[in-house]
């Protein structure tokens, strides 16, 4: 089973019909994508995922605010929303749902606030305290949370304590940072900054005790373009994919 979780920038835009056959090409189960809208090239995209046989969708997009980015979670099995009483309030950057598989789980796709928000750390708090005494069942929570580990996830300072602490408290209630637990301190990184060309890892799956042993692979790609080489191309951050057994 394969999860691909993906910010697809600011809904897709001239981008969308690129992003569809890089999903195509990585043939995924499921998928999470942030910064989804409800504009017309998310819509399209929304269309082509079908296409592949991920019929089963679910969205945060805002039909009031169609420019707004939201999330959307699309796969091969129906899709339950799933009403957790700690997550996270924020409009539109959370979504729970329950994929009836015939091993099923929890996808809980995630799309942290900037700090300039002032959003950011309640939203932070509440996946942390949605973590603690877990009794959901197998579950992992995916997307971009816009944090990282000092030292190890930056290329140059930008995370501070407080977000190294939060994936250090996660991994504490027994969530496991997958990349980390295949990959140990690897440098990889899914976002580079537009000025200095600085990598960091902004992007994570965090995956409960449940399903930790089935965890096959993980791994960071950057979606190429037929038309246009750049690393960049179809989206300013990479994709995180996770194969599960």
């Amino acid at each position: 089973m394969r999860i691909v979780a993906w910010n697809i920038r600011a809904g897709g835009g001239v981008r969308a019909d690129g992003i569809g056959d890089q999903l195509r090409a990585w043939r995924p189960d499921i998928v999470a994508l942030s910064e989804f809208r409800g504009t017309p090239p998310s819509q399209r995209l929304a269309a082509n995922l079908s296409d592949l046989g991920l019929v089963h969708q679910r969205s945060t997009a805002d039909p009031n605010a169609l420019a707004a980015n939201r999330l959307l979670v699309a796969a091969r099995w129906p899709l339950r929303l799933r009403s957790l009483r700690k997550a996270p309030q924020d409009p539109g950057r959370w979504l729970a749902v329950n994929v009836v598989a015939p091993a099923s789980f929890m996808v809980g796709a995630m799309h942290a606030p900037n700090r300039v928000t002032g959003r950011k750390y309640p939203y932070l708090d509440a996946v942390r305290a949605l973590t603690e005494n877990w009794r959901g069942g197998p579950a992992v929570l995916a997307g971009d949370t816009n944090s990282g580990r000092i030292g190890i996830d930056e290329e140059s300072p930008a995370f501070n304590r407080r977000e190294d602490g939060w994936i250090a408290s996660l991994e504490a209630a027994g969530w496991a940072d997958a990349f980390r637990q295949k990959h140990s301190d690897r440098p990889a990184y899914s976002w580079y900054s537009p000025n200095g060309g600085n990598g960091f890892r902004l992007d994570q799956a965090f995956v409960n005790a449940a399903l930790i042993s089935r965890i096959r692979d993980v791994r960071y790609e950057w979606g190429r373009s037929a038309h246009d080489d750049r690393r960049d191309a179809l989206s300013d951050h990479a994709a995180l994919i996770v194969d599960l057994r």
